[in-house]
């Protein structure tokens, strides 16, 4: 018998209100960490790293991925920079290889990383979710930030739940939606003002789907090689959502952006987060086919579930809950590891963790990050183990 998938769950820092010993008692061995104190495109130092992962370690913990080494905005818009952070970015790899620490996520989302509308939705058992309402962005996108594109983008349908919506709530819930949509990258408190946001929109205004991939690929010729000499695995996280939102473009959202992801450059090192909740929250991503054809580029698993909504909204659902079959999920991925087993690759416990868990009993006296709770994310491993463990044996 294979091994299991390795468990894992992301920590914040020593900051997290989720500490350490929390982590170990929800019985995952790995942490997903990143240093998110050091600003985007600067070097983390090897005596960063090593001050971190020793913290992780004495915690009986490993660290297991790093997320996210992010990518500074100059290299998505090709600015004249780019080469240079590039450069700052590949030295940050080869001290992770000097600590060890081998498995690398990012993603190449333009300006704002996940997004939602809403970080405190009440389901009918009282538990907090994330949700992503279509006719609240759409009302922060026509009527708040007044994005002149938008009135082209959007059906008259759309904009007149728009409308309706934004005239149904007060002042405060009109600062609750700004906030929640302009929250910058995860693991920092920073919230970008409009000004602010516009001036990042206008950064991409020559940047297209098309451009931003090419801009990509340029980026993974770049990287690629470097950490495949290093023995890094590098795994792109999909876009969140995986639609576009606010005239930027999203270009890893479907089976065939995955696809161009690893064919832009082939390497073992060149491969993906395969996040069934971004992925999930389109309703013509078949989940379970994808990992059956792109399996051997998965190096790190996000299993949560969203349920789908008629009108583009969704909302973090259960684990095994939700519109994707999880079920078919896990089993896809077993299968995978089964052919990794037989082929003889080493990298058959892919890091799993839960994600986006719901706050759940005593997850309300905590400010927890968006998403992060420890109960919710306690619940949801031990949905997924239950059900890692059920299908292995009554397959294998």
């Amino acid at each position: 018998m294979f091994p299991n998938l390795e468990q894992t769950f992301r920590w914040y820092g020593p900051s997290d209100p989720v500490t350490l010993t929390a982590v170990s008692q929800t019985g995952a061995t790995g942490v997903v960490n990143a240093l998110h104190h050091i600003p985007s495109g600067e070097v983390w130092s090897l005596d960063e790293i090593e001050a971190r992962k020793n913290i992780i370690q004495s915690a009986g913990l490993t660290w297991s991925v790093v997320e996210s080494v992010n990518i500074h905005e100059s290299i998505k818009t090709a600015a004249s920079e780019r080469d240079r952070y590039i450069e700052k970015y590949i030295a940050t790899l080869k001290n992770l290889h000097k600590a060890n620490i081998k498995t690398v996520c990012y993603n190449f989302m333009p300006v704002l990383d996940w997004t939602r509308t809403d970080i405190d939705y009440r389901l009918p058992n009282g538990a907090s979710a994330l949700r992503f309402h279509a006719p609240a962005l759409a009302a922060f996108d026509l009527y708040i930030l007044e994005r002149e594109a938008a009135f082209s983008e959007f059906n008259t349908d759309q904009q007149k739940a728009a409308k309706a919506y934004l005239d149904s709530i007060d002042e405060d819930a009109k600062k609750a939606l700004v906030k929640n949509v302009m929250a910058g990258l995860p693991g920092t408190d920073k919230v970008l003002t409009i000004d602010e946001f516009k001036t990042h929109l206008e950064k991409y205004k020559d940047t297209d789907a098309a451009t931003l991939k090419e801009n990509l690929r340029y980026f993974l010729k770049a990287i690629i090689p470097e950490a495949e000499q290093l023995g890094i695995k590098m795994c792109i996280h999909p876009d969140d959502p995986p639609f576009p939102i606010f005239g930027l473009p999203r270009v890893i959202s479907t089976e065939a952006d995955l696809e161009y992801v690893v064919n832009s450059c082939p390497s073992d090192s060149n491969g993906l987060t395969f996040c069934t909740g971004s992925l999930g929250a389109r309703a013509d991503n078949d989940l379970p086919a994808m990992i059956n054809r792109l399996g051997k580029h998965i190096h790190f698993l996000h299993l949560r579930n969203v349920q789908r909504e008629t009108d583009g909204s969704f909302y973090e659902a259960n684990h095994l809950g939700g519109s994707t079959d999880m079920y078919e999920v896990m089993k896809s991925v077993i299968w995978e590891q089964k052919r990794r087993s037989e082929s003889g690759r080493e990298d058959v416990a892919i890091p799993m963790r839960p994600d986006h868990g719901h706050k759940l009993l005593d997850d309300f006296r905590y400010n927890t990050f968006p998403g992060y709770s420890a109960i919710g994310r306690l619940k949801g491993l031990a949905e997924l183990r239950g059900l890692e463990l059920g299908i292995k044996r009554s397959l294998l």
